[in-house]
């Protein structure tokens, strides 16, 4: 089903789109999100319980704050690429899509290597930790074949959603009664090795070059993070060297007895 600007200002109770600020369609059984090419000023998003498998209507939606994508179809984390021009985007609800697949802590700290600006992904609140980490961990998120997004990664705040009141400012009490709950903490790995040793040395190299560029535009508390994260992956390379300096320790002294 396509969304249509007849249902989109009849729903937001809007003269015209671009005065529509926020818009609930959750449960409405679209597949065809088009329409938001034409929806500049959105804020407040609820695309919930659909059937919507491409993000890239929503690239030019520079004004998102939230967004909720609950129980939808989106195949592959690539398309969070077309989200990466949402310099505001503070929260998504991305969780029970196809795309998140069974191993739910790498596919947190992937999403949140693509759009570390997130302050809450399903439901839950980043911390600065948790992104240091998805920094160094998250897998490098790729562009869909054919798309335009090929921008720098950069993004948007309380989240929530309903099944049959309106949208309001009280996005707590819509979370509580659609009954979400969040989800636990303690499920993120702090390894993963042979990830990053993987990674092609071409692909270091441009990723260097964005990440210099990426920091002309952080502020005091992004450059914090990244201070943790480079001092996180310092410290890896420091227990790689001991490691390794033990181990020929250990082989020497073993050929000598010998």
């Amino acid at each position: 089903m396509k969304l249509t600007r007849k249902q989109v200002l009849a729903k937001a109770k809007a003269s015209d789109l671009d005065s529509v600020k926020k818009l609930n369609c959750w449960g409405c059984n679209l597949t065809d999100i088009s329409i938001f090419s034409q929806i500049a000023n959105i804020e407040v998003l609820i695309l919930s319980v659909n059937s919507i498998s491409s993000l890239s209507p929503l690239s030019g939606c520079l004004s998102l704050c939230e967004l909720y994508l609950r129980r939808n179809s989106i195949p592959s984390l690539s398309e969070l690429s077309h989200l990466r021009p949402l310099t505001r985007l503070r929260v998504l609800w991305l969780a029970e899509n196809p795309c998140c697949g069974a191993g739910s802590s790498q596919y947190r700290l992937t999403v949140l290597r693509c759009l570390p600006r997130l302050q809450k992904l399903d439901n839950q609140v980043v911390t600065e930790d948790e992104l240091a980490l998805a920094l160094v961990e998250g897998e490098e998120v790729s562009t869909p074949p054919g798309s335009l997004q090929q921008q720098l990664p950069t993004n948007g705040r309380p989240d929530g959603e309903t099944e049959n009141q309106p949208l309001n400012d009280n996005m707590e009490e819509n979370r509580e009664e659609s009954g979400m709950k969040a989800s636990s903490r303690d499920k993120f790995p702090h390894s993963s090795s042979s990830m990053r040793e993987n990674r092609p040395a071409m692909n270091k190299t441009h990723s260097l070059e964005a990440v210099l560029l990426l920091l002309k535009d952080l502020n005091e508390g992004e450059l914090h993070i990244v201070h943790t994260a480079t001092q996180n992956r310092l410290q890896t390379f420091t227990l790689d060297s001991e490691t390794m300096t033990d181990s020929l320790q250990t082989h020497k002294t073993a050929d000598i007895q010998h």
